[in-house]
């Protein structure tokens, strides 16, 4: 028997000073989205983060803290987000993503696919603790937010 494979994604939500989010267009498929993508084998959570918004943004940045971790299923890749703040740059497209922009998170609701608005609501949280979700690639498929916390309190993984 082969043993499954997953893959593993970084992903950031960076916010400006008036708390909207940083979106890219992606080139491949045209869909809105944060900025991120695969981690490569060599590099570490935080690099790979800073190294997926630079090319789909133009923008250099600090990952702070994660917020979120979620499962596509159906495709085995595990995404890893984290809020982020800029240090450097001004947003841009790049040669992977046709356009970038700051969107409010009603807009971010209104317009882009559940798997991914989720990511965005779960980051502007205050809660701490990271939220843990499993997707189908298009729907959610635990839609029952995590408990709230209480001080001292750590997340736990049920399977």
């Amino acid at each position: 028997m082969t043993q499954p494979r997953h893959s593993v994604s970084v992903a950031a939500v960076v916010t400006d000073e008036t708390g909207r989010i940083l979106v890219i267009r992606r080139r491949d498929n045209g869909a809105w989205q944060i900025p991120g993508g695969i981690l490569e084998p060599d590099e570490t959570v935080q690099d790979g983060v800073r190294r997926e918004v630079e090319e789909e943004t133009g923008v250099t940045v600090e990952p702070q803290r994660l917020t979120g971790v979620y499962k596509n299923m159906r495709l085995g890749v595990v995404a890893l987000v984290f809020r982020a703040r800029v240090v450097a740059g001004t947003p841009h497209p790049t040669a992977e993503s046709t356009a970038v922009d700051w969107w409010t998170s009603e807009r971010v609701t209104a317009e882009m696919t559940e798997t991914f608005a989720v990511r965005v609501l779960d980051a502007l949280r205050t809660d701490p603790v990271p939220a843990v979700r499993h997707h189908d690639g298009t729907r959610i498929l635990d839609p029952t937010p995590p408990p709230p916390t209480r001080p001292g309190a750590t997340a736990e993984l049920t399977s």
